[in-house]
């Protein structure tokens, strides 16, 4: 709740003045020349800059007179430790990737140690690219975890689980009893959710699937897979079962509103339908299936069946940067030409995939993904005063199409600053760094070895 001073103003922990504020409420509205007031973590107000300053006071208060504020973004799919193994082996199909590269360095390297590392280092990439809200599917989940809330940031872990072992669990049964201590080790934090994320289909069998839909429809929690991710998981799928590999999991029961479906690049209408009508959201990472030549989610098509469909980054591995600026601009030029339809994917419907889609994928679209009061205070501000933005017609265009994300200068999650003037107040670069340049000599000389 906002307080009254002795003299009548309305008082805030923070104000922020901007030139431009985009709510993407639902609205499509662009507010020129206004401000946000921030108290106790939410958004209390909106309203024009010359009310703000003639009746309010408050105690931080940031001129921001050539930028725009949006939500800040959220990346509904990645492995942010695998920021430790970003450019390791490049330029390779996927299952060669991950079976011959990948996985083998993972049972080497992975541990504590180099999650707790590497999500600290995705962190700081991704609030310095105005992201506030992660998702995490990798190993030892509960170090990402502590790791999030040492940086302040909003995420979902989504714990894997595989019928083979790893470092982290020797078989299905064991990822899902350790992925339920995760659950309650974070059952009271707010800014955390945890929930399954088994790993494809062609890696995990009927039984623990079955044992997934149970329990998450127990516990309420979300579920996130990569699924329909290469034509060769499709040709695999229909060799081994008869099936596609959507329709096993629709027979299975597994397809629900809590279903987060990544990639799905090979898609056909009877399969959109199928999605459509259980409520899944569809988490689109248009970099790393370009890059993996995974294929092209039919996005336009899927938005047109009335599918939620949100912004990934996937791992640093395979994309190999964790912006979800350039993510999104790749996500709204790939629809158009996938879809033949220069309308498709909109610069305003590539902006609200990635905030507000995101956090109706996750379940958290009443605290997060918009500018509205009441809501939790996430907020990216972009400085859009550079000669490649001008002239400035619309925001929101000039956002998506031109701006980059070093622009972002100031992202605040819950009110608190987790980034000032680009210098980041709750990691420590420098830290950062020296932890990188380690697990790169170590790493490199293994494979020289």
């Amino acid at each position: 709740m906002t307080n009254t001073t002795p003299s009548g103003q309305q008082h805030a922990d923070t104000l922020i003045h901007a030139r431009w504020i985009i709510p993407v409420d639902g609205s499509r509205t662009i507010l020129e020349d206004h401000s946000l007031a921030i108290t106790d973590g939410k958004i209390t107000a909106l309203l024009p800059t010359a009310d703000a300053k003639a009746h309010w006071s408050a105690d931080i208060i940031q001129n921001l007179a050539e930028h725009t504020l949006i939500p800040g973004f959220i990346n509904t799919h990645g492995h942010a430790a695998m920021s430790l193994f970003r450019g390791l082996s490049d330029d390779l199909p996927v299952i060669e990737w991950l079976n011959n590269h990948i996985w083998p360095a993972e049972g080497q390297f992975v541990n504590e140690d180099f999650v707790h590392d590497g999500t600290r280092l995705a962190m700081a990439e991704m609030i310095r690219g105005g992201t506030t809200t992660f998702s995490d599917n990798y190993f030892f989940p509960e170090a990402a975890g502590h790791a999030a809330l040492e940086g302040g940031m909003r995420c979902q872990l989504v714990f894997p689980v595989l019928d083979f072992p790893t470092g982290w669990a020797k078989d299905a049964a064991n990822y899902i009893s350790k992925g339920l201590d995760t659950i309650d080790l974070f059952r009271n934090q707010d800014s955390i959710l945890v929930g399954f994320g088994p790993h494809a289909p062609y890696s995990v069998s009927d039984a623990p699937l079955k044992e997934i839909i149970t329990l998450s429809e127990q516990l309420d929690v979300n579920v996130q897979m990569h699924i329909h991710e290469s034509a060769q998981e499709i040709k695999e799928s229909i060799e081994k079962t008869g099936m596609r590999p959507l329709r096993r999991l629709a027979e299975l029961g597994f397809l629900s509103p809590r279903l987060q479906c990544t990639h799905m690049t090979q898609l056909n209408e009877a399969e959109i339908q199928l999605i459509a009508q259980n409520g899944c959201s569809v988490i689109h990472c248009p970099e790393s299936n370009l890059k993996l030549a995974s294929g092209f989610s039919p996005v336009a098509r899927l938005q047109q069946a009335g599918v939620n469909v949100a912004i990934g980054t996937d791992g640093c591995a395979s994309n190999n940067d964790l912006d979800m600026l350039g993510e999104t601009r790749t996500a709204s030029l790939i629809a158009k030409a996938v879809g033949q339809d220069a309308t498709a994917l909109s610069a305003w419907g590539a902006l609200e995939a990635a905030t507000i889609n995101g956090a109706r994928a996750m379940g958290i679209d009443t605290q997060t993904g918009s500018l509205e009061i009441g809501k939790q205070a996430d907020i990216a501000a972009i400085a859009m005063n550079e000669l490649e933005n001008l002239p400035v017609y619309n925001p929101v265009s000039q956002l998506i199409y031109t701006a980059s994300r070093n622009q972002f200068t100031h992202v605040w999650v819950n009110g608190k600053a987790l980034m000032e003037d680009r210098h980041l107040t709750t990691l420590d670069e420098a830290w950062l760094k020296q932890r990188a340049n380690y697990w790169q000599k170590r790493i490199s000389a293994s494979r020289q070895g």
